[in-house]
């Protein structure tokens, strides 16, 4: 049987204990029997025992990062029979450090989970960025908590998309309610008459074009892309795509708007163009649905970007 092993880190008092009781543990997948929590830091908010009892969990307070080694590890598994393992990591110690150590064969790393004090996001992004990302680079769930506003959501986004596009992150007031995203969560800015896509960014606004069209309604959008006309479609017209991974590798696919021109488009398939178009929306054809369409004003040929597949959020 595989033992799963959750990680949950961030700085101190940035919420991990709270993520950890309110989130993590209370989660269906969480497996009957002794959860064994690796506690790294102590922070304000605190197991009381009652609850340790009610959730059937055992404590191990870690001082130093050398105590966590395969041994140790091997001892963890021999003695407690683990249903699974949590660990509270200590946000100031290097993550890639943990996740090198060689674990038990049945261990089984199921999550990387991270939180941010929205308090401190603004100081953190100015004067330590490279410690705060390296903690985030491989997680996969990244908890903004209490944010006030004027918090610089979307200069944080921008930064962690470069770092770790696949993360999902959440923003959550000082109340600890989600803030649903707006315009100050999009990674590029939506106010002038042009938009500028960087590489990362496809994905963001392929999802948010379609919802929320107005933001773009006749805004000249500039962006790398693949040349793709699919058949039947007239020689004026093609679909400038990127490849977009919506959850996992063996989900990804093209995806794009189609684009209008007042030319023919000798553009060889999946050549890379630098493209800027017009943004619309209408009717494709005179039964088609509204979408988004894009009326080319000029494009050139583009280099390969590093990274083909962007993601959607």
């Amino acid at each position: 049987m595989a033992t799963p092993m959750f990680i949950v880190t961030g700085f101190l008092d940035s919420g991990k204990t709270t993520m950890i009781k309110d989130t993590l543990m209370e989660q269906e997948w969480i497996e009957p029997g002794l959860t064994l929590l690796l506690l790294c830091e102590e922070g304000e908010e605190e197991y009381p025992e009652e609850y340790l009892k009610e959730k059937n969990m055992a404590v191990l307070k870690i001082e130093e990062f050398e105590q966590l080694n395969t041994v140790f590890f091997k001892n963890c598994e021999r003695n407690y029979h683990p249903a699974q393992i949590v660990i509270e990591y200590n946000g100031m110690w290097k993550l890639e450090d943990l996740l090198s150590i060689r674990y038990p064969r049945s261990f089984e790393l199921q999550g990387v989970y991270s939180t941010v004090n929205g308090m401190t996001l603004d100081m953190y992004l100015m004067n330590m960025r490279n410690m705060l990302m390296e903690q985030l680079t491989e997680s996969e769930l990244i908890v903004v908590n209490r944010c006030a506003d004027g918090v610089n959501r979307s200069g944080f986004r921008r930064a962690l998309k470069v770092q770790n596009p696949m993360a999902q992150l959440l923003f959550e007031d000082m109340q600890g309610k989600i803030i649903e995203p707006s315009e100050e969560d999009l990674p590029y800015d939506v106010k002038g008459d042009k938009i500028v896509l960087d590489d990362v960014d496809f994905g963001v606004w392929y999802v948010d074009a379609y919802d929320h069209p107005e933001l773009y309604l006749h805004k000249e959008i500039d962006f790398k892309g693949q040349i793709f006309r699919p058949k039947g479609m007239p020689d004026n017209m093609f679909v400038p795509v990127r490849e977009i991974m919506t959850c996992c590798a063996d989900d990804v696919r093209y995806y794009g708007y189609p684009c209008k021109a007042e030319m023919k488009i000798d553009a060889k398939t999946k050549s890379w163009m630098q493209i800027r178009a017009r943004f619309e929306y209408e009717a494709v054809s005179s039964f088609g649905n509204k979408q988004p369409v894009l009326y080319l004003i000029d494009m050139e040929p583009a280099t390969e970007p590093e990274d083909k597949v962007v993601y959607l959020g």
